[in-house]
């Protein structure tokens, strides 16, 4: 999904992630531009140490499973909890992928409903291959960021000169590195979760994607 959405390229030998894999792509949403940092992490559970790190801290996350992979369909409340347990409550989506081979169906619409339901999910169907829907996953995700960024300004009182292009880290790791950075007029957006202490300047702090 992050290859169709960053490159614009499918391939049906696509191999599963090994760890993870890292992709970026910058959009203008909601009068902002905003380079989104996409972190793709490995479904296997032999690798959850490893992957862990990375949505650490994330400020959205896609829950995705395949039309054709029951097994894909049933660990979505797994991870979920995975992910809230690491990152908190943080602006989700459940997308259906591979709507291309609903023949081939091994889920029902009902069920696929009741677990967007479930889980408090917006759900989205899409296609990678026929690149169906896979711009407006992202593009939904980003504008919520940018909506709780905004909300976040406002209750803290924070002044700003103008609008900014923003920096939202998707399954980033807090690194050294990852500084705000005012020099060329982007502002980046530090991942990492905030413990004990009281925000004090939203874009100097956490916007994180799943």
């Amino acid at each position: 999904m992050i290859q169709r959405y960053c490159k614009g390229t499918f391939t049906k030998d696509y191999k599963k992630t090994i760890g993870v894999d890292f992709l970026e792509r910058q959009i203008e949403c909601d009068g902002e531009e905003v380079r989104l940092m996409l972190w793709d992490t490995a479904g296997q559970e032999e690798f959850d140490a490893i992957t862990k790190a990375y949505y650490r801290g994330a400020q959205a996350c896609v829950l995705a499973f395949s039309t054709t992979d029951r097994d894909s369909f049933e660990a979505i409340h797994s991870w979920k909890k995975k992910v809230e347990d690491e990152c908190g409550e943080i602006p989700t989506v459940l997308v259906q992928n591979k709507i291309d081979l609903l023949d081939q169906s091994v889920v029902d619409p009902e069920e696929v409903d009741l677990l967007s339901r479930a889980i408090g999910c917006r759900l989205l169907l899409t296609s990678v291959k026929e690149d169906v829907n896979v711009n407006t996953v992202f593009r939904h995700l980003a504008s919520r960021c940018l909506a709780e960024l905004r909300r976040e300004e406002e209750e803290y009182s924070i002044g700003t000169n103008g609008l900014h292009p923003l920096t939202i880290n998707a399954f980033g790791p807090t690194t050294h590195s990852m500084k705000p950075h005012h020099g060329n007029g982007t502002i980046v957006l530090r991942s990492g979760k905030l413990k004990n202490r009281k925000k004090k300047n939203v874009f100097k702090n956490t916007c994180k994607l799943l």
